[in-house]
């Protein structure tokens, strides 16, 4: 059975108010293909600046925009300069599905 649930999407700290002033939420629900996009993908079709966006959590994992979201996924997205992407937190970005710490 091919999963079709929508992707929750959000967006954090600056790119939250970004979105708000333009009128649009910052929380929602996105359909994406079965095969997946990248999270740059997504974030471009959403009108998100390409320069604003660092990276994101993807379900509860921070990755780098070039992780692959499919659907039922569950995406944060991160401006540049937010404290919790630095890799002093978290180590360095990893793959998506990775877990434990960075080697």
């Amino acid at each position: 059975m091919t999963d079709n649930s929508p992707v929750t999407v959000r967006m954090l700290a600056f790119l939250h108010t970004l979105r708000r002033e333009r009128g649009l939420p910052a929380a929602l629900g996105v359909a994406v293909p079965a095969e997946g996009l990248s999270a740059r993908a997504l974030a471009d079709s959403l009108g998100l600046p390409g320069d604003a966006v660092e990276g994101a959590f993807h379900n509860h994992v921070l990755v780098t925009l070039d992780a692959v979201v499919r659907p039922g996924d569950r995406i944060a997205f991160l401006p540049y300069g937010t404290p919790a992407t630095h890799p002093a937190f978290f180590g360095p970005p990893r793959p998506c599905g990775t877990a434990g710490p960075a080697e």
